[in-house]
């Protein structure tokens, strides 16, 4: 069965545009809106059901999500993420279902550790004096907030979704 044009295009573009879009958001703002993570569910939906995924097999995307969404939570409150990252995580993993969810979290983790270690040196080098005049490029490097670790998120995600169904589903 061949892909409609419409499906191939949400396929091509929402997916990667919003995460871009929640990676700079994030850096720029320290947040990410709830309606990345509203609008990433619901593009899934959408997709799922254009591509005719079974019920069992949109239960294993949503049962790898929540258990993103569980393990985001403990880590939001232990202080170690944002609540905007572990709801982010848990679209993403809706995305990727139990076949790439944990090729995603490792390879966000290690987009994260590396981006902090950035971070952490920039911070140490006390760059923020020299950027006081651009709000949240001061902000990011001054050390007062953690680390937009969405940029790390959408960094694994893009990383891993030309391996996904979705783009399989196009070849």
């Amino acid at each position: 069965m061949e892909t409609a044009p419409f499906v191939q295009a949400l396929i091509l573009s929402a997916f990667p545009f919003l995460l871009v879009f929640a990676g700079v958001s994030d850096l720029i703002t320290m947040k990410i809106s709830n309606r990345i993570s509203i609008l990433l569910v619901a593009t899934f939906l959408v997709l799922a059901f254009a591509l005719g995924l079974s019920l069992e097999q949109i239960a294993w995307h949503f049962g790898a999500s929540a258990l993103v969404l569980a393990i985001g939570f403990v880590m939001f409150a232990f202080g170690w993420i944002g609540g905007g990252d572990a709801k982010l995580a848990a679209a993403i993993a809706l995305w990727f279902g139990s076949e790439l969810t944990f090729d995603f979290a490792l390879l966000s983790a290690v987009f994260g550790g590396g981006l902090t270690l950035f971070i952490l040196m920039a911070r140490q080098r006390n760059l923020a004096i020299f950027f006081h005049k651009i709000e949240w490029l001061e902000r990011f490097l001054s050390g007062r907030k953690g680390v937009p670790y969405g940029i790390a998120l959408s960094a694994g995600a893009l990383m891993i979704y030309p391996q996904s169904l979705w783009m399989a589903s196009l070849f």
